[in-house]
């Protein structure tokens, strides 16, 4: 469980680098956000693809039995909402701002999640769980929205595409977890592999559209910010989640993930020359004093299931139990 909620966290901080890595191209190289997402998603299958033939183990091919098939279908899936998010949350961002996107993305996807879980899996939240959340939102909108407003051109649309986005990010979160749960799911470094492969071809279209090629800045530096989307924010950190949804509860992991924003307001703050507000900097530690309560909740839980296990009395039923994801 603790190695779980690690590999979480560790891939919410690759996350939050990627946007400053993002930032930098879109001002520099020409490249429009999809064509940013499709390099990024092409570097993630080159770095997993050579992974997977360097560390691949001999357990034969899977063929076309019901498994196989299963299998196919959840990188699909996968691939497909990893594009339809990710799109969408860019559109979000030109559509509503970045603040708007932001909140309404990741804090729909939370709330999401934990009700995707109860009726997927049965998994609860528990009113501790609850008010952890709570509190986790409620951070994350100081953080984000502790800035100025922007002016929004389509209000309205921007919304929609924010849920949209969050609706894609929670699908394929619980997709992943309850296939874990389950051992049919190939292994994170496969999901990841298909999943990037899969959202490549459907982002390819409207990058070709939009522009697939810089058109200025240094070619040596596009290329390292294009190798580094491909390797940490995408090919390590989808692993690691991927991963981390083994052990971790669906909505756990949705919320140990809004270290993502903490993280590009850090990196904001030391790398671009930009400041915090005060309630953003009270967001950030609102946001991570929920993650690190939710966390320590997740440890306790896992500690009196192993004792249950062995023999000791069980945990109350009321504080969430061990099945949430």
């Amino acid at each position: 469980m603790g190695r779980g909620v690690f590999y979480v966290c560790v891939a919410a901080v690759a996350w939050g680098t990627g946007g400053a890595a993002a930032a930098v191209l879109y001002d520099t190289s020409g490249l429009g956000p999809v064509a940013v997402s499709f390099w990024r998603f092409a570097g993630g299958v080159v770095l997993l693809g050579a992974g997977h033939l360097l560390f691949r183990r001999g357990t034969g091919r899977s063929t076309g039995d019901a498994t196989g098939r299963t299998r196919w279908r959840r990188v699909v899936t996968t691939g497909v909402g990893l594009a339809v998010y990710q799109t969408a949350y860019f559109a979000a961002v030109g559509y509503a701002g970045l603040a708007v996107a932001t909140v309404v993305t990741l804090g729909s996807g939370p709330v999401l999640i934990a009700l995707g879980s109860r009726v997927t899996t049965g998994e609860r939240l528990g009113r501790a769980g609850a008010v952890t959340v709570a509190t986790a939102l409620a951070g994350l909108v100081l953080l984000v929205g502790g800035g100025s407003p922007a002016a929004a051109p389509q209000p309205a649309l921007g919304l929609a595409c924010a849920l949209l986005s969050a609706g894609g990010y929670a699908g394929v979160t619980l997709l992943n977890r309850r296939t874990s749960r389950a051992g049919d799911g190939g292994g994170p470094r496969a999901t990841a592999l298909g999943g990037f492969a899969v959202g490549m071809l459907c982002l390819l279209p409207p990058a070709l559209l939009e522009g697939l090629l810089p058109t200025s800045g240094d070619a040596g530096q596009v290329l390292g910010l294009l190798a580094y989307l491909g390797m940490v924010p995408t090919a390590v950190a989808y692993s690691l989640f991927f991963a981390g949804l083994a052990t971790v509860r669906a909505t756990t992991a949705s919320v140990v993930a809004l270290i993502e924003p903490v993280t590009a307001a850090v990196v904001a703050v030391l790398l671009l020359g930009e400041r915090l507000t005060v309630p953003a900097v009270a967001g950030s530690v609102v946001l991570l004093g929920a993650v690190v309560a939710l966390a320590l909740g997740e440890r306790r839980e896992a500690r009196g299931t192993t004792g249950a296990g062995r023999g000791r009395r069980p945990a109350p039923t009321h504080s969430g139990g061990a099945g949430r994801s």
